[in-house]
Order: C-alpha cells, then sequence, then structure tokens
C-alpha cells in the first residue's frame, strides 16, 4: 500500500489527501454557482467577482507586495526564515494583516457612509467606529510585539 501511495505522491506532486480536499472544494463552488445560476442577479454577482479578482491582482498585489518588499528592506531581512531566534517580519506582518482586513470590513462606518441608515437602523451614531479600530490596531501590533519579545527571550535563554 505505501508503494501505491508514494508511486501516487510522485505522479500527482502531493499527497492524496490534497487531491480529496481539491475535489471537495470544487465540489462546492459548483454547488454554489448552481445555486447562483438560478438567481435574477447572477450576472451582477459574476461582474463583481470578476472585477474583485482583477482589482485585486492588477491593483491591489503589487501595492501590499511593494509594501513587503520596503518591510523586508526595512527590518533587514534578507531570508524568509533568520537563521537565529523569531522573525520581526512575521510579528509585523500579522497584525498589519488584520488591521487591513478589519479596516476593509468596517470601512462604510469608519468613513461614515450610510449614517442616516444605520442610525434609523441601531439607534446608534458612526462616530466610534475610527478610534475602535484605531485602538483595535494599537492592542494587534502591542501583542504582537510582546509576543516577539517573549519569544526573542526565549530563544536566548534556550
Amino acid at each position: 500500500m505505501r508503494e501505491v501511495a508514494a508511486r501516487f505522491r510522485a505522479a500527482y506532486g502531493a499527497p492524496g489527501g490534497h487531491l480529496l480536499l481539491l475535489v471537495g472544494c470544487f465540489a462546492v463552488a459548483g454547488w454554489v454557482a448552481l445555486r447562483l445560476a438560478g438567481e435574477a442577479t447572477a450576472g451582477r454577482m459574476l461582474l463583481w467577482f470578476v472585477g474583485a479578482a482583477i482589482a485585486h491582482d492588477l491593483v491591489l498585489f503589487p501595492i501590499y507586495a511593494s509594501a513587503d518588499r520596503a518591510l523586508r528592506a526595512a527590518v533587514g531581512e534578507r531570508r524568509a526564515r533568520p537563521a537565529s531566534g523569531p522573525s520581526l517580519l512575521n510579528h509585523l506582518r500579522v497584525p498589519a494583516l488584520a488591521a487591513a482586513l478589519l479596516f476593509l470590513v468596517h470601512l462604510p462606518g469608519i468613513l461614515r457612509q450610510g449614517r442616516e441608515t444605520y442610525l434609523a437602523a441601531t439607534g446608534q451614531d458612526q462616530q466610534p467606529f475610527l478610534a475602535r479600530w484605531l485602538l483595535v490596531s494599537a492592542a494587534l501590533f502591542l501583542a504582537s510585539g510582546v509576543l516577539y519579545a517573549y519569544r526573542r527571550w526565549r530563544a536566548r535563554n534556550a
């Protein structure tokens, strides 16, 4: 049995579980596509999906690839994994990604778009959105900095 698995892995390039996972993902994507095909707004959804893919590939990817290259140069890491100790680069990337995703999710509230609708639906103002996002972002960077300091201290004392 191991010989068959080894031959499959050599031919396919990955373990069998990878193929099963891909088949499952394609099955779910196919099911969603069939469900959306009957919707009246399927064309608009497809347009948004294609537009988002193009915007990511042509606009966002070059921006965050350039930002990562600049961050790597500022930190002074040439390799993805430094030989000794934890990577400062990853302790900056993770909270930056989390803060960026939170910003995108809460962008309408931060920019106070739909102020009247939000007030009518919740009875609250959008005033605290920006301050709360800044506080959460600062907390993410602080927690990452504390974790980095702990990991560096542990690596030095090991």
